[in-house]
């Protein structure tokens, strides 16, 4: 179906969804899981619907069952590795149409996990990972997956069905929780996509593995998965798809990166040590507040001075802390920094070189060596297939009209689909945008007078109807386009 919502101007500064190391953690009807907002009780009222206009009357409708499915998804969250409900919904929905399934996908990795890091499995922790089988014939295997866990934010969109949910994240924090990020969205489009597959199965031939993923804002839920066996218990793909919301792209669009599309995120923490004592006698001590602040400066050289200007890195500096009183020089000062960047070259050179810096500091003020600890589950950088990008987009263009899709520079957002294409089957990949935006809000946004909020923000609010609808028609077209290249 053609449409005319065309983006215009496309200056995109994606924002990113979360992963372990952007995030602080985190059948029907569905129900919390603290049963704060029990959707077996709650009355769903219908959101607003986008302003009343010549283009907003040109977007696209999702079927009203789908949107049932997202105001339940929205209003009952679940954060990472708690994500049974809506996974039960998720292999209902698959079940219903013919798909071989199986859940709980990564038990046993989530519950190693959580023993190693947590020291105990917090109730309702567990691998709640979903993967169902259409086999329809001959030809390609296409995966697509969809990301399931929300975040430990409050919900101030203002929706009628906005979510009430409090629950404790995988370590035990307790927090309000949001579909901040869209996974509300993507699993809905997910299931409009497994509909339209499974009642066209006469216009295509191969097999659909359709997976639920849990965990993603966490940066686990797709190792999760790979550890427990997803390449080799199931159908192996020859493509995987997914599809992700933009929260600074019009409705009705898609926008896409071939190439580095997302970045490798790790995060560091330096313990900078020192000799404490009384801030009137600074020459009796080591300060670590002192050594702290030229290891920040000094950083900023890594990305300034030892990356290749036509190469991208980020280092910043998240958290700085010391101390406890204006008189007291304290013995230990603490930085958190993230790290980001899109080639395994270029990350090495920055982990490395910020290990090498932090050592020298310390040295050179005759303080102790500090403590550099590098988050080992790291979100590796996302790479999408040129190849598959062109098919697909070309399929996606012919089905949404082709002024609705656009290539778009990368982002230094993380995002751990990039697991499922660093295996060592080397399976192509492909991750685009679906827009999120009511367009006469994205116009306004231009001028800067109404800024738009970002993924992660309590404030995103999806124009969910014509976004849904986007996403299953450009999936559909692009997982048929790909079982007729077979």
């Amino acid at each position: 179906m053609f449409r005319t919502v065309a983006l215009s101007s496309l200056a995109l500064a994606l924002a990113a969804c979360g992963n372990g190391n952007d995030a602080a953690e985190t059948p029907q009807p569905l129900a919390s899981d603290t049963g704060a907002a029990d959707a077996e009780t709650a009355e769903i009222t219908p959101a607003a619907a986008p302003a009343d206009s010549a283009q907003a009357a040109a977007l696209p409708k999702a079927d009203a069952g789908l949107i049932e499915i997202y105001k339940q998804l929205h209003a009952n969250p679940e954060l990472s590795f708690k994500e049974a409900r809506s996974a039960a919904l998720m292999a209902s929905e698959l079940e219903n149409l013919g798909f071989d399934v199986t859940t709980g996908i990564g038990q046993d990795w989530v519950v190693a996990k959580a023993m190693k890091d947590v020291g105990e499995v917090k109730d309702g922790v567990g691998g709640h990972g979903v993967v169902g089988v259409l086999r329809n014939g001959e030809g390609p295997t296409v995966m697509i997956r969809a990301d399931m866990d929300a975040l430990p934010v409050p919900d101030q969109t203002g929706f009628p069905f906005a979510s009430e949910v409090r629950s404790t994240t995988w370590t035990g924090v307790e927090s309000p929780v949001m579909h901040a990020c869209g996974h509300d969205i993507h699993m809905t489009s997910w299931i409009g996509t497994a509909r339209a597959l499974a009642a066209r199965k006469d216009e295509w031939s191969g097999t659909l593995v359709m997976i639920a993923q849990p965990a993603e804002e966490i940066g686990l839920g797709a190792q999760a998965m790979l550890a427990d066996g997803l390449y080799s218990r199931f159908p192996q793909p020859d493509y995987n798809l997914a599809l992700h919301v933009s929260a600074a792209a019009p409705a009705g669009t898609v926008v896409y990166t071939k190439g580095y599309a997302m970045a490798n995120v790790d995060s560091v923490d330096i313990t900078v040590k020192g000799v404490g004592g009384h801030g009137a006698y600074p020459h009796t001590t080591r300060d670590p507040v002192l050594v702290a602040s030229h290891i920040v400066v000094a950083l900023q050289s890594l990305v300034s001075r030892n990356t290749n200007p036509q190469d991208s890195a980020v280092v910043t500096v998240g958290s700085f802390k010391a101390g406890a009183k204006h008189n007291i020089i304290s013995d230990e000062a603490t930085l958190l920094l993230t790290v980001r960047s899109y080639d395994d070259a270029t990350r090495q050179m920055l982990l490395d070189g910020i290990e090498r810096i932090a050592k020298a500091q310390a040295e050179a003020f005759g303080a102790p060596e500090p403590e550099i600890k590098v988050e080992q589950d790291y979100t590796p950088s996302l790479f999408n297939n040129a190849d598959l990008a062109d098919k697909a987009m070309t399929a996606v263009a012919g089905a949404i009209g082709e002024d609705n899709v656009k290539e778009v520079p990368p982002v230094m957002g993380g995002e751990d689909f990039s697991q499922f294409g660093r295996t060592e089957e080397n399976i192509p990949g492909l991750l685009f945008w679906i827009g999120a935006v009511d367009p006469e809000r994205y116009e306004a946004s231009k001028d800067s007078s109404l800024p738009l909020p970002s993924l992660h923000s309590p404030f995103f609010a999806p124009a969910y109807d014509p976004t849904i609808a986007t996403g299953v028609e450009a999936m559909t077209a692009a997982a048929l386009e790909l079982f007729d290249e077979g």
